[in-house]
């Protein structure tokens, strides 16, 4: 694919006022210009696995490397995730290559199960590289019939289990009760914060006792939560997402909610929402949309136990990138977002990642933009 340019004026890239930097990196974005797209091939064997399922992604520039974590429950192959060498310049995106599995293990060292297998059966859903060391943060978004409680964990770059952060309350399951997460709606974004001290953590959805789930004709609030790496909470704020964007064939499904988070500077996120629909035979047609939210002005709802009724701040937010109307090929499902190498340029490149369910009517596809500053720095 020919590397196109995304203009402001054309896809609703929106200038965003002058930023504070993080090193090198100017951290307001004016707009992402397309370098291209890949499509890993459908169930690809590697090393006695399957590829697929790929729902959370991260850069390692120390080794110029991503990993992408599948949230197979151990039904094709053990739980894992895959590095991937991804080969790009400024001109055109060249290749997608997996070069390696990491089998993540539970504290007593063995695989993740398979539902229908005592243990902790694993849906991963996001993943993180430690800055400071390189090693592995990821989550799961649990399972309510079964009653294993979303979590945080930290492995080793091979996968050995580290450490379980202790998380709030709040995000634990309740039997029989609508309190707490919904089944299949916690987990879904999770990244270091720009200072590589803290995490974020993103809900892919309210909680029961903070509203319902996006209509077509109303948004909801999801918790963003920061925290330390022990798993105390140094603030948590409402985050807006918006309401479905399309409807569902007549009796099918539709939503939409929040799929990964990226952080940009102290208070601002890159939050990119994905929406399903389905058609009268039940396939799922995707709608993707990339926000800035601003959480400088944002209530902290920490203390909050429910948000539903109350008189909260939310994030700001600003639209970056709304793929339906770019202009841009059709978008599969798109889950993970990371950042990548820098360009010779000097700029930034915004990775991101679908998952294809495993299904053949859906692809894993690769994106990579180059990341335009509002204010370029000077060499």
């Amino acid at each position: 694919m020919k590397p196109g340019f995304l203009r402001r004026g054309l896809v609703a890239l929106l200038l965003i006022a002058a930023g504070a930097t993080a090193g090198a990196f100017e951290t307001s974005i004016a707009g992402l210009r397309l370098i291209g797209v890949r499509t890993l091939p459908h169930r690809q064997s590697f090393d006695g696995t399957i590829v697929g399922g790929l729902s959370g992604l991260s850069y390692d520039p120390t080794a110029d490397r991503w990993l992408a974590i599948s949230d197979d429950r151990s039904e094709h192959s053990p739980a894992r995730a895959y590095r991937l060498r991804l080969d790009y310049d400024s001109t055109r995106f060249s290749s997608a290559t997996v070069e390696a599995v990491i089998v993540l293990r539970q504290p007593n060292g063995s695989a993740y199960p398979a539902k229908g297998t005592p243990g902790m059966v694993p849906d991963f859903e996001a993943l993180a590289i430690d800055p400071l060391d390189s090693s592995l943060w990821y989550t799961s978004e649990g399972d309510r019939a079964l009653g294993l409680d979303p979590f945080v964990r930290h492995a080793a770059r091979d996968g050995r289990f580290i450490a379980e952060p202790s998380l709030p309350p709040l995000f634990r399951f309740h039997a029989g009760q609508e309190i707490g997460p919904r089944n299949n709606l916690t987990f879904e974004g999770l990244g270091f914060a720009q200072d590589g001290q803290n995490l974020w953590l993103a809900m892919e959805a309210p909680l029961y006792q903070d509203g319902p789930t996006p209509t077509l004709n109303s948004g909801a609030l999801a918790r963003i939560t920061r925290f330390t790496r022990d798993g105390a909470v140094v603030a948590q704020y409402a985050y807006p997402i918006e309401s479905v964007p399309v409807a569902a064939s007549s009796g099918r499904l539709a939503d939409n909610g929040v799929a990964e988070i990226l952080a940009l500077t102290g208070t601002r996120l890159l939050v990119l929402e994905r929406a399903g629909r389905q058609d009268e035979v039940e396939a799922w047609h995707y709608a993707v949309r990339l926000f800035e939210a601003d959480f400088a002005q944002s209530t902290d709802v920490a203390a909050m136990p429910a948000l539903a009724g109350k008189q909260i701040q939310p994030a700001a937010k600003q639209l970056l990138l709304d793929f339906a109307k770019s202009g841009l090929p059709p978008v599969d499902n798109l889950e993970g977002l990371a950042w990548g190498r820098s360009l010779a340029n000097g700029h930034r490149t915004l990775v991101l990642v679908s998952d294809d369910n495993f299904k053949a009517t859906q692809s894993t596809q690769l994106w990579v933009f180059e990341v335009l500053p509002a204010n370029p720095i000077s060499p």
